[in-house]
């Protein structure tokens, strides 16, 4: 992984150095509550519903066991003893003390973290496939260009106050888990008929209130040009992005109010006119960056048979949460954060000091975070896995679930943030009490629920295969649920099947639509997704609404 140089750390300190400050005189009073604002923000820090939350970013998703240990002090030491993982590979703590915020990002530095351009109208976290390095069916590491836009963007003073925030994914898999579709700008590893390595640009995707999929602005572009063509799309952005309306200020509404075809045209235009100034990537700074992701020293091991036959939980988890390596002998492993009854993505202060053990002891000393708020230690030796197993089964992270109904994603909802309109943790758990049957999960077959407490869509509920979106009426929560999403290639968005449906109605709702599917699918390998996407709603929806005793 990238390894902070003396510039890096120096930033990062004198980044910690001006927050204390900074927070000192609000705390004292001489920085009103509106100058204070946006310099908390640019550290991560928001203000939440009962405590201030402090988004901590994880690089595309890798951290080292040195940083994890960090992460789990963090959570004893000045929360409540756990984290949070989120959507964007991130960590979120919610219940630091404001007065505290500063120590915690200086323990952060000491192992060359932050919490720099978390929130706020800037480039935030670049995210990537989880897998990156070790997917057999990726053309090439995306790891090294993630990096590379990552300093770029860090403190980029000319897109410092964008008219909203920005995301950037980068992927190099057709399987596409980067979900680079439904980001402002998704960067797609690709090979020409030469089998040179360029890129391929997507702009506009989003989600929140107004969803869209990404539009394709260029089909190739060489490696040289990626900064600078990002700057393009920036600068465009910057230029005519709407600051009058928090609503309307995403790149998404620009491209679609232009249109693909003009706003492209705005890029070339702004791409052409930068040639003389913009940032060029050489050969000899892409080998640079390469060097930091070089494969780690993997033994010369042979597949071997998994012999789970007489062990069922043990054949469970290895189906399901483990997946195929590039190099042979070894096995990817999901660490489940999805034990059945407790909130999705959390992870305690212990937890991740045994998972720390673990990777040292498995996996090269690295753990990764995925978008489904889970994590991963990606080079298991397969002769090890039944003792990986054995240890995330007493640590309560080895539930068998990985790809199935109860690996759902969820936002906190109203049990902390002072956004949303309704609760998510409490639905998860009525889900999870209703659905604890693994055999049935695993006939159901990959099956993808997403859960978001507002419009905001932080639990990516519009790329459900089944969306629970929370809504308030008239001071009570209730639920719109949606079929048919995906953030896989080719991306879509999920159907609203009808009215919302009261808070404790939903598991009763999520059963009728799975009576659809049992009955309608054409074979076991059909998925829920194919089966709505063959018959469209309407089955779903009159199924769900025959009695009407659930319709709000």
């Amino acid at each position: 992984m990238y390894r902070y140089d003396q510039i890096d750390q120096t930033l990062v300190n004198e980044r910690v150095a001006q927050f204390r400050d900074q927070t000192g005189r609000f705390l004292a009073g001489s920085l009103s509550e509106d100058e204070f604002r946006p310099l908390r923000l640019r550290n991560g820090l928001y203000i939440q519903r009962f405590a201030p939350m402090l988004r901590v970013s994880i690089p595309y998703g890798m951290l080292s066991s040195t940083q994890l240990r960090m992460l789990a002090h963090i959570a004893r030491t000045y929360d409540r003893g756990y984290g949070h993982f989120t959507t964007r590979q991130n960590i979120q703590y919610n219940w630091p003390k404001l007065e505290q915020v500063p120590d915690i990002l200086a323990d952060l530095a000491g192992v060359e973290m932050h919490a720099i351009q978390t929130s706020g109208n800037c480039i935030r976290n670049i995210t990537a496939d989880h897998l990156a390095g070790v997917a057999p069916d990726e053309i090439e590491d995306p790891r090294p260009y993630c990096e590379i836009i990552r300093q770029w963007a860090t403190l980029h003073p000319e897109f410092s106050y964008l008219p909203r925030k920005f995301k950037i994914a980068v992927t190099a898999s057709s399987g596409d888990r980067a979900a680079s579709e439904v980001h402002d700008v998704g960067v797609r590893l690709k090979r020409d008929s030469q089998g040179v390595l360029g890129f391929e640009i997507l702009a506009g995707g989003g989600l929140g209130r107004t969803p869209i999929i990404g539009k394709l602005i260029r089909e190739w572009l060489p490696q040289a040009d990626l900064l600078a063509y990002l700057e393009a799309i920036l600068r465009v952005y910057n230029r005519y992005g709407r600051r009058d309306n928090i609503y309307k200020a995403r790149i998404k509404i620009l491209v679609r109010a232009l249109g693909a075809a003009e706003f492209t045209r705005e890029v070339e235009q702004e791409f052409a006119a930068s040639a003389g100034f913009a940032p060029r990537l050489s050969e000899a700074q892409l080998e640079r960056m390469r060097g930091f992701f070089r494969p780690p020293p993997y033994e010369s091991l042979p597949d071997r048979e998994i012999d789970g036959a007489s062990d069922a939980a043990f054949q469970a988890w290895y189906r399901y949460n483990t997946r195929r390596h590039k190099i042979s002998g070894y096995r990817i492993v999901y660490v489940s954060l999805k034990k059945h009854g407790e909130a999705p993505g959390d992870a305690t202060a212990a937890q991740m000091e045994a998972l720390a053990q673990l990777a040292d002891q498995y996996s090269f000393g690295m753990i990764r975070a995925t978008h489904d708020q889970n994590l991963v230690l990606a080079d298991v030796p397969q002769r090890a896995l039944r003792e990986v197993w054995q240890q995330l089964e007493r640590l309560g992270l080895a539930t068998a679930n990985i790809g199935t109904l109860t690996d759902m994603i969820c936002c906190p909802g109203l049990d902390f943030c002072s956004l949303a309109n309704a609760g998510s943790i409490e639905i998860a758990r009525q889900i999870h009490a209703r659905f604890d049957d693994l055999d049935y999960l695993y006939e159901l077959g990959h099956l993808e629920i997403k859960m978001s407490g507002c419009m905001n869509a932080c639990g990516h509920h519009h790329i459900g295969h089944i969306g629970i979106l929370g809504v308030d009426k008239h001071g009570q929560e209730w639920y719109q649920i949606t079929i048919g999403g995906s953030a896989a290639a080719p991306a879509a968005l999920g159907e609203v099947i009808g009215p919302a449906v009261a808070k404790e109605a939903v598991a009763d709702t999520i059963e009728k639509l799975l009576e659809v599917y049992v009955r309608e699918r054409q074979g076991e390998e059909e998925r829920f997704l194919d089966t709505v996407r063959r018959l469209g709603v309407e089955p779903f929806r009159e199924r769900v609404y025959e009695t009407h005793h659930s319709a709000a």
